[in-house]
Parts: structure tokens; C-alpha cells; sequence
């Protein structure tokens, strides 16, 4: 983990600059696209939230040890005081002139620490698929990023489907991981949301429904049982704290697969986690 807290010092320096995560990820000895997977799953929040944050954070010390406003956007890369106000009253809750009031309720985000922990004394149940070229075939939305709880807009989205047609599109189903699956994929451009799926694995694609070709790779999948969704949630927690940094895999790009059987209440439930990997 020396090279994660090294790419986290390094954006301490950088907080009035720009900063190029690919220059992070090197720090930390991997890809791009898998530190940033990590970094949200175990910070809860994206790599680019977190900086904007922290800059914020320090900011705001600047301002109340008497910086103007429009040179303080400036220093922390804002194109001008109206943008930067914004931000922080996104941040804060408050405006810059609001903060100097006596007795104002500030935020701070406090700089991330990765630490070596004495855990992994029970044993990650998991496995390795080598899956051939399959389709995701159903339905799909943008809905944001959620890391614990319940997420509203997948609930809506999930009611507002026909139930003829996802009773339609359940027989589609012929390959693993079978059933209906829960699917997300990263935006590009923004980490704050992702794309949703309702969808089945198949190699029999119809056109009545939205489609997307995965190609041939490898998977882990992680399995267990428990309360919804704090279960579920578990497992991106358990993958990328414990099962990453323990092997010689990377988080490579492409949707993540959630087969899920629930009980009758539906607060309890299994779940099967399909995360594309490559070898490092």
C-alpha cells in the first residue's frame, strides 16, 4: 500500500495545481482505470470528489485567514469567484462571506490514509470464470452512484419497467451468470453516476430490447448472503479492501454482473457478484 499513500501525498502538493490521476496510478503501481475503482469503493467517493474536497477544505482555511475570494479561486484552479462560490456552497452549504460569520458550520475533508490492517483471517470465498463473448440484453438507465443504502432512482427505474416484457426478456437467458441480472457500467466522463442495467446474459440478442457485446475475458465472482442491500454492498467492499490487493488481478474495464435471489419480504437475500478482471 506505499505506493497508494504515496499518490495521496502526492495530491496534498499538488492542491493548487492540476492533477493527472494516470500520474497517481503509477505511484500505485497499477492501472488508471483499476485505481480509480478502487479509490471509490474504498473511499466512498470518486478520486475527483475527493481532490475537488480537499481543495475546498484548504481553501476555506485560506479565506478565513483573510484571502479574498476571486484569489483564492484563482489559486485553487477555478476560472473565476462566481464559479468558485458555487463549489463551495455546494461544499459548505454556505457562501464564502457566509463562512466568515462567527459561528458558521464549516465541512472539512480530512486527507485520506491507507493502512495496513491485521485482518484476512477468514478466507474470501470466490472463483475464476473465463467466460466467451456474451450479450447484456434488456434495459438500461443513468442513475447515481449510491455507495451505501438504498439507491431511489434504480428502485423507480426497476417499477417503471413492463412486466411483460421482463418476463419476455427472463427467457432470454442462456449463459452464466443465468437469471436477471442487476448490471452497472462507469461513465467515462463522469464518476458520479453510472449506467444501469436490467438485463440477462445471452447469445441470442433480440431487437425488441437494448444490447451490449461483451467480449471474451476473465471474471471473479464472489458470492453471499445476508441483509439487503447492506449485504450486497459488502461485496465491492470485500473485492477491492481484501481480494484485490491479495492477488495478481486488476479491475479491467466492462459492466459488473449482480445475480440476486431474494425472500419474500425482500430484506434478506443472495447475491453473486461477477467483476471483470485482468492479470497484472
Amino acid at each position: 500500500m506505499h505506493g497508494w499513500n504515496t499518490a495521496i501525498e502526492l495530491i496534498e502538493t499538488k492542491l493548487t495545481e492540476p492533477i493527472d490521476v494516470a500520474e497517481l496510478a503509477r505511484l500505485a503501481v497499477t492501472s488508471e482505470y483499476h485505481f480509480r475503482r478502487m479509490f471509490a469503493t474504498l473511499a466512498g467517493m470518486p478520486i475527483s470528489e475527493y481532490i475537488r474536497n480537499r481543495r475546498l477544505t484548504k481553501a476555506t482555511a485560506d479565506l478565513l485567514d483573510g484571502a479574498s475570494v476571486l484569489d483564492t479561486a484563482i489559486a485553487y484552479g477555478y476560472g473565476s469567484a462566481d464559479a468558485f462560490t458555487r463549489a463551495f456552497k455546494t461544499f459548505h452549504g454556505l457562501t464564502p462571506t457566509q463562512a466568515r460569520e462567527p459561528g458558521a458550520m464549516l465541512r472539512s475533508q480530512s486527507q485520506l490514509k491507507i493502512r495496513i490492517s491485521i485482518e484476512g483471517t477468514h478466507n474470501v470465498p470466490y472463483r475464476i470464470e473465463e467466460k466467451p463473448a456474451f450479450h447484456l440484453v434488456g434495459y438500461n438507465t443513468q442513475v447515481p452512484i449510491v455507495a451505501l443504502g438504498t439507491n431511489d432512482t434504480i428502485q423507480e427505474f426497476e417499477m417503471s419497467l413492463d412486466k411483460q416484457a421482463t418476463t419476455a426478456l427472463a427467457t432470454l437467458s442462456n449463459v452464466e451468470p443465468h437469471g436477471k441480472l442487476s448490471v452497472t457500467e462507469y461513465l467515462e466522463d463522469d464518476e458520479t453516476q453510472v449506467i444501469y442495467w436490467h438485463a440477462v446474459a445471452t447469445t441470442a440478442p433480440d431487437a425488441s430490447f437494448q444490447s451490449h457485446m461483451i467480449p471474451a475475458g476473465s471474471w471473479v465472482v464472489f458470492t453471499t448472503e445476508g441483509k439487503v442491500p447492506e449485504a450486497f454492498q459488502q461485496l465491492w467492499a470485500t473485492a477491492a479492501a481484501e481480494w484485490f490487493p491479495a492477488n495478481p488481478y486488476e479491475w479491467a474495464p466492462g459492466p459488473q454482473l449482480l445475480k440476486t435471489q431474494l425472500n419474500a419480504q425482500g430484506d434478506y437475500g443472495q447475491a453473486e457478484l461477477w467483476i471483470p478482471i485482468v492479470r497484472k
